[in-house]
């Protein structure tokens, strides 16, 4: 087998075999190297997202939300449910199940596009070679016209909380409990954080959440962000803000953790505690020190708008580079670059990129915040509707949260949409588009949706932003 490929691609992580398939599809000799192995010892693709990220945490959060759902909602619908119990092993043994199924699916499809697979460490060397160091030991070294290093993130550690095995661990090992934990700590309020203790906090276990900030979500527009805190504090999580941890000690079977605030210094004593300050990029021992290729200074891989290092032919894309640590950024940029390397022209729009927080109520978002526009001194107007007010939020017993969207002042152009409510996820891409096509507010205002559905809120809110809105009393417009 000849090891000279058009494109090599460094990491199978949703933004290198993304890559690799595109840049199969348009017919470039196309090879991807991956170094992840499972549980069981047995290489696999998919990266972060699909093995320890976004795909199994979603299964936990699906299937607490059931329990949780079951548990105390199902009265109200006149169902009896008693003695409802939750099997947490069988519980993550069906999310390792869709993880195997998902990261399996990926290999068919190398396969079924002709793209070569290599398992083993990838390291960028000088001139576009790429060595693959197999797990056997064995070294060989592939040449490419073109190289994709898409190499992903690694969990941030902090020194006063040392991971510790299965008593204070990172978000990896917070999928993988086999019992609830009577007393959780999480550090960090960030949308991992929120995530997984949402999960364990509907199993039961007694949740607290120190995060540094004194604001919380604070990249999330606060008037969202204050409704979210409001709904996570009713749903009994404990959330201290401008709490920073200091110490933690471990005894016994026991974690204490030690956190100062505004009034001073605290003690507090946890079952499990896990540690989730955010992402860093992973380009430790991914590039030669002679391979040209240079790093910004936080580490990530510095590249132009369109995904291009500082050496011809080489390109970064995903969470080793700057932007959003998100899955589909990664592989948006994966398809922009596979594009370009065919010649074709492609660019990614990041004022368009959605971000969404599984929690339950979800919180989505596109575009800009009320506060981003503020210190921009943009010229804006807002059009707010409440589920509240929704027939189909009624009659799913899911009424909290609001759909807001804002709009420039004189242009009437949508410059965000923020969704705090039952599937947010699915019903911000309305605003995705509106974004893409740079709709304006009166254009989703005068498009018809389908009743009783979800989405008209959104299209409440667009009649809203000129005191429009049909099913509430509008503001008078000053």
């Amino acid at each position: 087998m000849s090891n000279k490929f058009d494109v090599v691609v460094i990491g199978a992580g949703p933004g290198g075999y993304v890559a690799a398939i595109r840049a199969a599809q348009l017919g470039l000799k196309t090879a991807c190297v991956e170094k992840w192995v499972n549980k069981e010892g047995k290489s696999v693709l998919g990266g972060t997202c699909l093995n320890v990220g976004c795909i199994p945490s979603k299964a936990l959060l699906e299937a607490s939300h059931k329990f949780h759902e079951a548990s105390h909602d199902f009265d109200d619908f006149g169902i009896q449910a008693k003695g409802i119990s939750m099997d947490v092993k069988k519980m993550v043994g069906r999310k390792d199940k869709i993880v195997n199924q998902l990261t399996g699916g990926i290999a068919m499809l190398f396969k079924a596009n002709g793209v070569t697979s290599f398992e083993g460490t990838g390291k960028l060397l000088a001139g576009k070679k790429v060595e693959v160091v197999g797990h056997d030991g064995q070294s060989q070294v592939l040449e490419a016209e073109n190289v994709i290093v898409a190499s992903g993130s690694v969990p941030v550690e902090i020194p006063p909380a040392p991971l510790t095995e299965g008593l204070i661990v990172d978000s990896t090992g917070a999928l993988d409990f086999t019992e609830t934990p009577k007393r959780l700590g999480v550090i960090g309020g960030g949308v991992i954080g929120l995530e997984l203790g949402s999960v364990w906090g509907r199993l039961g276990s007694e949740v607290t959440v120190f995060e540094a900030m004194d604001t919380f979500l604070a990249s999330v527009d606060q008037q969202i962000a204050k409704e979210v805190k409001k709904s996570l504090t009713k749903q009994g999580l404990e959330i201290e803000l401008g709490a920073r941890v200091t110490a933690t000690e471990v005894k016994g079977k026991e974690v204490e953790v030690t956190f100062a605030d505004a009034k001073g210094e605290h003690k507090k004593v946890f079952d499990k505690l896990i540690v989730c300050v955010g992402r860093k990029p992973y380009t430790q021992g991914v590039l030669a020190d002679d391979s040209g290729v240079t790093l910004d200074e936080r580490g990530f891989i510095f590249v132009d708008d369109n995904c291009r290092t500082s050496v011809p032919g080489v390109y970064a894309i995903g969470d080793a580079v700057r932007g959003p640590m998100l899955a589909h950024k990664a592989s948006d940029e994966g398809v922009a670059v596979a594009d370009l390397i065919a010649g074709r022209k492609a660019e990614v729009n990041y004022d368009a990129i959605p971000s969404v927080i599984y929690t339950f109520p979800e919180v989505a978002a596109v575009g800009k915040t009320e506060e981003e526009l503020k210190a921009s001194n943009v010229a804006y107007k807002t059009g707010v509707f409440p589920f509240a007010a929704a027939g189909r939020a009624m009659t799913n017993g899911s009424t909290e949260g609001m759909v807001k969207i804002l709009a420039h002042a004189e242009t009437d152009r949508v410059l965000g949409m923020h969704i705090f409510g039952q599937h947010a996820g699915e019903l911000i891409h309305t605003g995705v588009i509106a974004l893409e096509f740079a709709s304006s507010a009166e254009d989703l205002a005068l498009m018809c949706f389908a009743h009783p559905t979800l989405s008209e809120a959104v299209h409440e809110a667009a009649l809203a932003v000129d005191g429009h809105a049909i099913h509430m009393a509008n503001r008078k417009k000053r």
